[in-house]
């Protein structure tokens, strides 16, 4: 079972209803679907806005990759995973990973292995800018999700 897959990029804000809706209509083969949207987080209230880069077409192209894999490894009847780029205000969500199969294990592990993809080796690039005026870090992966990340690699 390998369904569609959606991978977009983009500036706008997305509808995570509308997105797990389109990618269920019609179909009466599905037991579960897992929804998760990643949200801009204000760290200590310091942070005016997350500045996301990232290089088009390369971007889609990567985690269109990422998402042929978790297919591979897991029996889905769909994925759709978006993330936006440019600033983003906190509380603003970020990406949306939608994953879909006949049972629920499938669906939940697919959309983990995705997210931790996604927070450690998708390329975008992510730069503070602070309330003050100030502009903060650029943002890197933490050892915690690189470490959530590593156990992917095991079989």
């Amino acid at each position: 079972m390998s369904g569609a897959a959606t991978v977009r990029v983009q500036a706008e804000p997305f509808d995570a209803a509308a997105e797990s809706a389109a990618l269920t209509q019609g179909r009466s083969d599905l037991g579960a679907v897992v929804t998760f949207t990643g949200l801009c987080r204000d760290e200590g209230g310091m942070l005016e806005a997350l500045e996301i880069e990232h290089y088009p077409g390369m971007a889609e192209e990567e985690i269109g990759r990422v998402v042929a894999a978790a297919q591979a490894r897991w029996p889905l009847g769909g994925v759709t995973l978006i993330h936006r780029y440019g600033r983003i205000a906190p509380g603003a969500p970020i990406v949306l990973v939608v994953t879909a199969s006949r049972h629920r294990v499938a669906a939940f592990e697919a959309a983990s292995f995705l997210m931790d993809y996604m927070k450690t080796s998708a390329p975008f690039w992510k730069k503070e800018h602070r309330r003050d005026g100030t502009s903060g870090d650029w943002v890197e992966a933490k050892a915690s999700d690189d470490a959530a990340a590593d156990r992917w690699a095991r079989p």
